[in-house]
């Protein structure tokens, strides 16, 4: 390795997918930075429609939000990940991905770090309805026998007291840090 490869952040991959509470997503950049990690954001391409800020992300990150493909020949964004959260993960994405399905920058993305090894942390906010459909569980199932990481599931439905429970964006992180 050399000195600079040495002397570099880990760098963490972000991916954004639209649900609501993706409006929060610089929670967990802060909490990745506070831990000494580099960060880039790929988003879906829904998620880019309003779902979180986009210019406070950039601004927090340093770096532009990915999410379309880059032409051929034009320079890497990012430099490759050390290990990626998928935060919210939603239950088109987690189905589309455990199929094999590259459809977006976002899938093919996570289609091709889950097969180089790099250590992967899911948050899904999936509603407990679509969380009960036979496709969902078999992609869960799948996905974590490809050493995916799932942190505990996110319906975001109100509980008893009227409150929504909180997003566990700084789970990711435990996630990825472990073995």
């Amino acid at each position: 390795m050399t000195e600079q490869a040495a002397a570099r952040k880990p760098f963490l991959y972000v991916v954004v997918c639209a649900a609501g509470i993706a409006a929060d997503v610089s929670r967990l950049i802060t909490a990745a930075q506070e831990r000494d990690w580099e960060v880039g954001v790929i988003a879906t391409p829904v998620a880019m429609n309003g779902f979180f800020d986009t210019a406070a992300v950039e601004a927090q990150t340093g770096r532009p939000i990915r999410s379309a493909w880059r032409t051929p020949g034009a320079p890497r964004p990012f430099p490759a990940p050390d290990a990626v959260v998928v935060a919210p993960a939603t239950f088109n994405t987690v189905n589309k991905w455990a199929a094999g399905i590259a459809d977006t920058l976002a899938l093919g993305t996570l289609c091709e770090v889950t097969g180089l090894g790099v250590p992967i942390a899911v948050l899904p906010c999936v509603a407990g309805a679509l969380a009960a459909h036979p496709a969902y569980r078999d992609s869960l199932e799948r996905l974590g026998g490809m050493g995916v990481r799932f942190g505990e599931p996110y319906t975001g439905e109100p509980g008893e007291d009227g409150g929504r429970p909180e997003f566990g964006w700084e789970r990711a992180l435990d996630l990825i840090a472990r073995g």
